[in-house]
C-alpha cells in the first residue's frame, strides 16, 4: 500500500507550481495591461474632400462644436486627444465632450453624412450635375453625378466620363432635370450645389418628455394633484 501511494506523492511534490495569484501579484498584472493598453496609438483619418480640416468638422457636427477651433491647432491633435485632456482645453459640459468623441469615432469608422462621399469639392461646394446615357433607341439613362469644379458633363469628352465622373449615393433625379438630395440647392442652369452647412451632420439632442425617464413619474403624479386641486377649487370645494 505503502509503495503504491509514493509515486502519487512524489508527483505532487515534483509538480510545477503555477504562477502566485497574491493580489500584488494581480494588480501588478493589471496595471502592466492598463499601461500598454494606455499606449496604443490612436487611429488618425485621412480627411475627406467635403471635411478637410478641423474647422470644416466641427462645423459639420453642429452643437456649437466651432466654438472650440482653437483648441486643436491641427487634425491630427483633433483626433487624438482623450478625454481627460479635452476636459482640460476648456471643452464643456461633459456632454459636449461626449458628443465630439462619439463624432470622431464614427469618422474614424467611416459612417460620415450627407456629402460625406462626395469626391469633388471646392472650398466648401461640390457641384452636381445630370448624366444621360442611351441604353437602347427608347430607353435612357439618367444619374446624378458629381462633377469637378467648373466642369459639366458635357464639357468632359465621353472616353474619360466613366473613370472621371462620380456618382453619389444621396441624390436623385426629380422630374426632368431637377437633382434633390441632402442639402442639394438647384440652380438655374439645370445644376445643383451643396455647400458645407453647420450641423448638416449634427445628431439632434432627444426632447425630454415630463422631465425624462428618471424623473417621469413624479412630474406627472404632481400634475394629476393638481389638476384634481384645480377641479375641486372650480367645484367649490375650496
Amino acid at each position: 500500500m505503502k509503495s503504491a501511494r509514493l509515486p502519487s506523492f512524489l508527483g505532487l511534490v515534483l509538480r510545477p507550481r503555477a504562477a502566485p495569484t497574491t493580489p500584488f501579484a494581480a494588480s501588478g498584472l493589471l496595471a502592466q495591461s492598463r499601461w500598454s493598453h494606455s499606449k496604443t496609438e490612436p487611429v488618425i483619418p485621412k480627411p475627406i474632400p467635403l471635411v478637410p480640416d478641423v474647422k470644416t468638422f466641427l462645423t459639420v457636427i453642429g452643437r456649437d462644436m466651432k466654438q472650440h477651433v482653437q483648441k486643436f491647432p491641427t487634425w491630427e491633435a483633433l483626433f487624438s486627444l482623450t478625454s481627460e485632456q479635452l476636459r482640460e482645453l476648456g471643452v464643456e459640459p461633459p456632454r459636449s465632450r461626449r458628443y465630439l468623441l462619439r463624432m470622431r469615432k464614427r469618422f474614424v469608422d467611416g459612417v460620415f453624412g450627407p456629402g460625406g462621399d462626395l469626391k469633388y469639392v471646392e472650398n466648401g461646394v461640390a457641384t452636381l450635375d445630370v448624366q444621360e446615357v442611351d441604353l437602347n433607341e427608347v430607353d435612357r439613362d439618367r444619374s446624378v453625378v458629381n462633377v469637378p469644379p467648373g466642369k459639366r458633363v458635357k464639357d468632359i469628352p465621353e472616353a474619360e466620363r466613366k473613370k472621371v465622373l462620380f456618382k453619389p449615393q444621396d441624390y436623385k433625379i426629380k422630374g426632368v432635370r431637377g437633382i434633390t438630395g441632402p442639402y442639394a440647392i438647384r440652380k438655374s442652369r439645370g445644376i445643383a450645389l451643396v455647400t458645407v452647412t453647420e450641423g448638416m451632420w449634427e445628431q439632434k439632442r432627444g426632447h425630454k418628455v415630463d422631465g425624462g425617464e428618471r424623473r417621469r413619474d413624479m412630474v406627472r403624479f404632481k400634475k394629476r394633484v393638481a389638476e384634481r386641486k384645480a377641479l375641486k377649487e372650480k367645484q367649490g370645494y375650496y
